[in-house]
């Protein structure tokens, strides 16, 4: 079966094709700067043939134009790995969240109304998603399109953990709750625990704590392949500090800001793109420039960075004592996988509880690895994350 796997940005996409169960990548594409007039970028490669592309300076001014685009080059006579699009049976999307959705669904008319209502929670994510599903339906009529949403794999989070302090009622009638995010992610890196588990101590039986660290953080609790905990609350604006994100506020912060002039409109803006380490550290959003001027002693930077760690280590101590033991620790995303400078700093702070990392296998972590001593009470490992395969997974499963 082809699975076509998509991932949207406000103004980017990503694609995969998959042949499954065989979980065969057969060819991908990523789309940049999607709004643009002249500046747009596409890259794509066919990796039975070998085939790519890489372009730039195009007019890619919506989703329909870019998605029309790739799809001319996946059928393409030169290009194409498929004679015609029609050979797509599913489409599966790394979907943010829909009201009363919360886990894998076929994405029908009820779902898309979902995704609707719940825009103000995710006003980029789902606007995106819901324009850009709406224009592949039309090229793909006959196609299942099946929504992976970022709140599934949270959803076996007891209602101790998930429930806020606010009046019951607005729980039953609001969904005011923790959805969690990041769950391909998370739940991708579930899925390589309980292999590892199984073939390392003949079961399915563990306790891990995974690291999403990127340009959107977040820590996940897992017991045995399910998650238990997740340091993002409802909405994407909280939990760790992030990289323009703020993370975990006082709500009554609003209602302060409001009171000092400022408007809905600017508080947001802080909140969603002028806040995480961009806002405490004025230098970036990318933690390699904040590390740079922290060495070149900007302190402002090594606030942000400090702020940064202590929020992971504060969430990594908290779900240690959820879970009562921990065999695996995991970095993932983009500062995860790439950062030895942050996990080590991370790691220094978790010796209280038994952690030793290896520093010189840290310095030339690649791909899948172990990264801490013989005697450490916990193995840290680096676990590149794969939330597209993820997808295609459930996808394919999905009845």
């Amino acid at each position: 079966m082809k699975i076509l796997v998509c991932n949207v940005g406000s103004t980017s996409l990503k694609f995969k094709l998959y042949e499954m169960p065989g979980k065969q990548v057969l060819a991908w594409c990523g789309i940049e700067r999607v709004g643009s007039a002249d500046d747009a970028l596409f890259h794509y490669k066919n990796l039975q043939s070998g085939y790519s592309e890489d372009l730039s300076g195009l007019n890619i001014p919506d989703y329909e134009t870019g998605i029309r685009m790739y799809l001319d080059y996946l059928s393409g006579e030169n290009t194409g790995v498929i004679r015609r699009i029609e050979e797509i049976e599913r489409v599966g999307y790394k979907a943010t969240l829909s009201k009363g959705h919360f886990g894998i669904h076929e994405l029908d008319d009820e779902v898309l109304q979902g995704m609707e209502d719940w825009i103000a929670l995710a006003p980029l994510h789902n606007r995106a998603y819901l324009s850009a599903i709406r224009v592949m339906r039309d090229f793909l009529p006959e196609a299942l399109f099946v929504g992976c949403f970022e709140t599934a794999f949270h959803q076996s989070i007891p209602m101790e953990r998930k429930i806020f302090g606010v009046p019951y009622e607005w729980y039953q009638q609001y969904g005011v709750q923790r959805l969690g995010y990041h769950g391909a992610s998370h739940g991708y890196i579930a899925d390589v625990l309980n292999e590892r588990s199984r073939e390392e101590k003949g079961s399915g039986s563990y306790a891990a704590i995974s690291c999403h660290l990127g340009g959107s953080c977040s820590i996940c609790a897992i017991d045995s392949g399910k998650s238990v905990d997740t340091s993002f609350g409802m909405s994407l604006e909280s939990g760790l500090i992030h990289a323009n994100r703020i993370g975990d506020m006082d709500p009554s912060m609003v209602y302060f800001l409001k009171s000092e002039g400022m408007s809905d409109e600017q508080i947001l803006e802080g909140f969603q793109k002028k806040g995480g380490l961009l806002g405490i550290s004025g230098v970036s959003n990318d933690l390699r420039y904040v590390i740079e001027a922290t060495e070149e002693g900007n302190e402002r930077a090594r606030l942000a960075v400090d702020v940064f760690v202590t929020g992971i280590v504060h969430y990594i101590g908290a779900f240690y004592l959820d879970l009562g033991r921990l065999d695996y620790l995991v970095f993932t995303a983009g500062i995860g996988e790439h950062s030895d400078y942050l996990r080590k700093k991370v790691c220094d702070k978790l010796k209280a509880i038994g952690i030793c990392l290896d520093e010189e296998k840290n310095a030339a972590a690649d791909g899948i690895c172990e990264i801490s001593t013989a005697d450490s009470a916990a193995r840290v490992l680096v676990i590149p994350t794969d939330e597209e395969l993820g997808i295609a997974r459930r996808t394919y499963e999905y009845q």
